[in-house]
């Protein structure tokens, strides 16, 4: 007998599917178009790599996030019409696909949301000009109305933030090739202070494909409204790898010209924001809020499904909410404010579970084999060796050590694909349990 999460979701009918331009691009686009990704990807970075070679870094992530993270579940959502939670029981079986990734896509999404509460209530308070961090009472009580109130919204009218979201998805390109173009004058006067070129290029690689990890499992999602390959492979190359390129590029090249142009000593982008000055920096503030309601809206949605998926016994409002008040409780401590911390939290947890369906999927001869019965050991073995693989920058090793264990998020990938494979091969992997149309 296959769980209620498996047997009773009908796979996507092509008369519901669309052409990528107008379903994957524009929604992945808008994933690299949040600020959050390309906030503090100059840090570490540019002041040890130069900026060809930033660049360089910037397209080989392009590159892995694309081929190896988005590929395969892609493919397998476009296969079958079936969601990421289906298409995984195959991976980790129908029993072993209640945690991953089911209730773990979950997880993350609290955490991003704790993020999105964190950075939109910073701003709203720095276009204010109120002096407000972490911790304070201003700070509590916006990220409070912030929260729950995109948490509800996450629930009740994704419908309408979902018709929005392509048009403000234009407010962030258009405010960053703004702020590129008002700092374009200092770049030729970058210099790298801390010259590590390796570290750097692994730094940013890292950053990229650790943000995106989650967003690449959700491919299944995205490919189950694509009519065929191609519509999979263009919305890939349109709406990560070139969408890579243009939001990780422009802000990485308005941080390194702002430093020269206007003396900034950090490498953050709200930095570069603040030191353009007078009303243009608060107007920028507040639209890259508003601009931020559509990501915030879809990870209460993703958390919510998740949960109300894998935990049916709790109503999907309450789930959402016990969710966002744990998000809450990291914005409001400013637990939420180290993003390369999530990045490599995110990037250890499905790093993995990506290698592990690149693996599952080639050994299935390019197809969905199916749910798996009970566990499937093979998927668990993978993604323990695969996590701890993606942790090693948290353990206490010497700095050196940690500089050249990276890029961590892609090696979690490498560990979790080798290890299926090996334990695959060996016969770890259970039964398939055949699959009934709804």
């Amino acid at each position: 007998m296959l769980p209620d999460y498996i047997a009773k979701t009908a796979p996507n009918p092509a008369s519901n599917r669309g052409p990528w331009y107008a379903n994957i691009a524009p929604s992945y686009a808008g994933v690299f178009l949040w600020v959050v990704f390309y906030m503090k990807l100059a840090e570490g970075t540019i002041n040890r790599a130069g900026l060809g070679w930033c660049l360089v870094a910037l397209a080989l992530a392009a590159v892995v996030s694309y081929a190896l993270f988005y590929r395969v579940p892609a493919m397998l959502g476009m296969q079958t019409g079936y969601p990421l939670y289906v298409v995984g029981s195959s991976t980790f079986g129908t029993r072993g696909g209640y945690l991953m990734p089911g209730l773990l896509m979950g997880l993350l999404q609290v955490g991003w949301f704790s993020v999105n509460t964190f950075v939109s209530t910073d701003f709203i308070l720095k276009g204010l000009k109120a002096d407000a961090g972490p911790g304070t009472l201003p700070f509590a009580v916006a990220a409070i109305l912030w929260g729950y109130t995109m948490a509800y919204i996450g629930v009740k009218g994704i419908r309408y933030v979902a018709r929005f979201a392509l048009y403000l998805n234009l407010i962030p390109l258009l405010m960053i090739l703004i702020v590129f173009f008002r700092t374009a004058g200092g770049i030729e006067r970058h210099v790298v202070t801390d010259p590590a070129p390796y570290v750097g290029l692994a730094l940013l690689v890292h950053a990229v494909v650790g943000f995106f990890a989650t967003a690449g499992a959700a491919g299944a999602d995205f490919g189950m409204n694509a009519r065929d390959a191609r519509d999979v492979e263009m919305g890939g190359k349109v709406g990560i790898a070139l969408a890579i390129l243009v939001a990780g590029a422009l802000p990485l090249l308005s941080v390194a010209g702002a430093r020269a142009l206007y003396g900034i000593q950090g490498y953050s982008y709200d930095a570069v924001i603040a030191g353009l000055g007078g009303f243009l920096a608060t107007a920028m503030f507040f639209l890259f809020a508003i601009a931020s309601i559509p990501p915030a809206c879809f990870c209460a949605f993703i958390a919510g499904n998740s949960f109300a998926t894998m935990i049916p016994g709790v109503p999907r409002m309450t789930s959402t909410m016990i969710g966002a008040t744990v998000a809450l409780v990291l914005a409001i401590t400013g637990v939420a404010a180290d993003l390369i911390g999530l990045f490599t939290i995110v990037g250890a947890s499905f790093g993995p579970i990506c290698g592990a369906m690149a693996a599952d999927y080639l050994l299935s001869g390019g197809r969905w084999a199916g749910p798996r019965e009970g566990v499937n050991w093979a998927g668990y073995g993978a993604w323990a060796v695969g996590f701890v693989v993606g942790i090693l920058p948290f353990l206490p090793l010497a700095e050196t050590t940690k500089a050249y264990i990276q890029p961590a998020s892609v090696y979690s990938f490498l560990a979790g694909f080798l290890v299926y494979w090996l334990l695959a091969k060996a016969g770890l992997e259970p039964k398939v349990v055949p699959i009934r149309p709804a």
